[in-house]
């Protein structure tokens, strides 16, 4: 059994995750979270958003998961968001092409290669169909679009998609949310929800799946005058992989300094760096091995149609590297569609800090000359005059001017433009921020995180399986137990957990079973603490005959740490706030 499938039976077992709708033959690639599962992405949720938006003072939003159709129109996702598909021409099952080649040979990254290539490699090794084995050589390589459908309201009249990533939720309602923000720069916006791919091939159950939760932080800047404040992580050493490491043939990792990594052109974006020394640390705050994770850059042909630059976090799990979170500078691409396809003012004034008197060249189109002249098409070549006139002066220079509409070529006499070039006092300007975006998936860090958490050793002389999963993290808090169930413990161990769950612990109680069978559950599901109410608590004998022990009642129980299993007796007066000392990294166990 490998680590993933070692994983996913524990999973199931103790409800971390397990194939949604089972009853009905499940659906692949949905996944339901189970109570431990949930309380363990809920914990990762919010030290993301504790990170990245609480501390950063950013804003956080949430936005619908079904949009209409323009907003992808705009954003390029109806054109552009494909995967390779090839289909067997014997069963006809369809199967990821890049995966199905990465699978097969030593190829690591088929995805950023043309379709062409990749159907060339499958005929080169004679890769075979993975669900009956009939050779896949000369079959078609095609795209195929992962977006799901919808129609908003009766009918057909008004499609609409479920979103493939939440970004395009913030991008859309900019306007907006740049008034919150007073039309400052920078400022970020964050959210934490669905999204929806209609992947090829769902597969390694959290890593691949057609519904997950992303968080996701979009920081728009100045690109002229905002700098990320490096210092603060100038000396945060990263796992660096990068394009030229790739391409070598003896690459590899380097671990450089961000301060290194910028200074040295490997990290060509200050902002992207600055993200990667945030988030390295917050990687190991959550339980990621740092022996198991790298950042690894894209490659040319794996660049998104938005992204100058973008780094992938990836750990690695059953000798395969997963990209975790994306860090891409987007630069100013989804601002720009959205206001090019909505007609919408997606830009902020930006106020100088003093007056400032500049020529501006302007033109007012003789509406008498072009529309008799263009007819219906007269406004249009108006706008595009103005539009030339902007970007380029200098062609209004001589005694014909040409523009460009919808493909066809309008050549207008200059003095039929009323060009000029005219001073102006200008306060500010409008400008188009650009965008920074980390993009993490919390799945695949659940996933990473269980994976990199997994221990086993032996108690006992019993084999024992148990989750280091950091404080913080776990999904239980602290287990509480009454020794036996019986004279009085139980009653008192359930007051006891009642107690701490009004201090805002995570409490499981159990009576069960034998003691250390208790503890086991509790250690693999990575309680870190568990309490046990004895006979010793309660000032009773272990006979339970009513009469005083001879040690009187102690007002104490035994506390245990999970990764040692060693055992301490604590006072249960301030309990809570011994736990709260212990979960904070306050409080060190053998100090107790």
């Amino acid at each position: 059994m490998n680590e993933g499938e070692r994983l996913t039976e524990l999973a199931k077992r103790r409800g971390f995750y397990f194939p949604a709708a089972g009853a009905y033959g499940g659906a692949a690639g949905f996944w339901t979270y189970g109570p431990q599962g949930a309380a363990l992405k809920d914990n990762i949720e919010d030290a993301w958003r504790d990170r990245f938006v609480v501390q950063a003072g950013h804003q956080e939003i949430s936005a619908p998961d079904v949009m209409p159709e323009p907003v992808f129109e705009a954003s390029g996702h109806l054109d552009g968001f494909d995967d390779m598909i090839i289909e067997c021409g014997e069963c006809g099952a369809t199967h990821r092409a890049d995966h199905i080649v990465e699978d097969n040979t030593d190829i690591e990254e088929a995805e950023s290669l043309p379709n062409e290539e990749v159907m060339d490699i499958i005929a080169e090794h004679d890769i075979p169909c993975p669900s009956c084995q009939a050779s896949l050589a000369d079959e078609p390589v095609d795209n195929f679009n992962l977006m799901f459908e919808t129609n908003i309201g009766p009918g057909t009249s008004s499609p609409g998609y479920l979103r493939p990533e939440t970004a395009q939720g913030i991008f859309v309602e900019f306007p907006q949310l740049s008034e919150y923000a007073r039309n400052q720069l920078p400022f970020g916006v964050a959210q934490i929800g669905k999204a929806y791919r209609n992947e090829i091939s769902p597969r390694k159950s959290l890593v691949r799946v057609r519904e997950f939760t992303q968080a996701e932080l979009e920081h728009f800047v100045d690109p002229e005058e905002d700098e990320p404040p490096l210092e603060s992580v100038a000396d945060v050493t990263l796992p660096l992989y990068s394009g030229e490491s790739q391409q070598a043939d003896d690459g590899g990792v380097e671990h450089l300094t961000v301060r290194d990594a910028v200074d040295g052109g490997v990290i060509t974006s200050d902002w992207v760096a600055y993200y990667l020394g945030v988030a390295r640390d917050w990687y190991e705050r959550i339980g990621i091995d740092m022996e198991r994770f790298r950042f690894r850059q894209h490659l040319p042909g794996e660049l998104a149609h938005y992204a100058s630059d973008c780094w992938d976090a990836e750990a690695e799990i059953d000798g395969d590297w997963i990209e975790i979170t994306g860090f891409a500078y987007r630069g100013d691409y989804d601002l720009q569609k959205h206001a090019e396809y909505s007609g919408d003012d997606y830009t902020v004034f930006k106020q100088y800090d003093e007056p400032v008197t500049v020529e501006r060249p302007t033109v007012d189109p003789d509406m008498s000359y072009l529309g008799p002249e263009f007819g219906g098409d007269a406004g249009a070549v108006a706008d595009a005059l103005e539009a030339l006139a902007e970007r380029e002066p200098d062609a209004f220079e001589g005694d014909d001017v040409t523009v460009e509409v919808d493909g066809e070529a309008y050549t207008v006499p200059v003095e039929a433009t009323n060009f000029s070039v005219e001073e102006m006092t200008e306060n500010g300007e409008h400008i188009t921020p650009h965008v920074v975006e980390p993009s993490f998936g919390v799945g695949r860090l659940i996933y990473t995180v269980l994976a990199h958490a997994y221990r086993a050793d032996e108690v006992d002389g019993e084999e024992r399986t148990y989750l280091e999963l950091p404080a913080e993290q776990a999904p239980t808090t602290v287990g509480v137990f009454p020794l036996m169930d019986r004279d009085g413990l139980g009653e008192y161990a359930g007051e006891l957990a009642e107690g701490l769950r009004r201090a805002g612990h995570s409490v499981t109680y159990d009576d069960s079973g034998a003691i250390g069978r208790r503890y086991r559950r509790q250690d693999e599901i990575g309680t870190p603490y568990c309490v046990t109410v004895d006979y010793e608590s309660i000032g009773e004998p272990a006979d339970g005959d009513g009469e005083s022990a001879t040690d009187p009642r102690t007002d104490t129980v035994t506390l245990r740490e999970r990764d040692t299993t060693a055992q301490k007796r604590v006072p249960i007066d301030g309990l809570a706030e011994t736990l709260d000392g212990l979960i904070d990294g306050d409080i060190a166990f053998d100090d107790l």
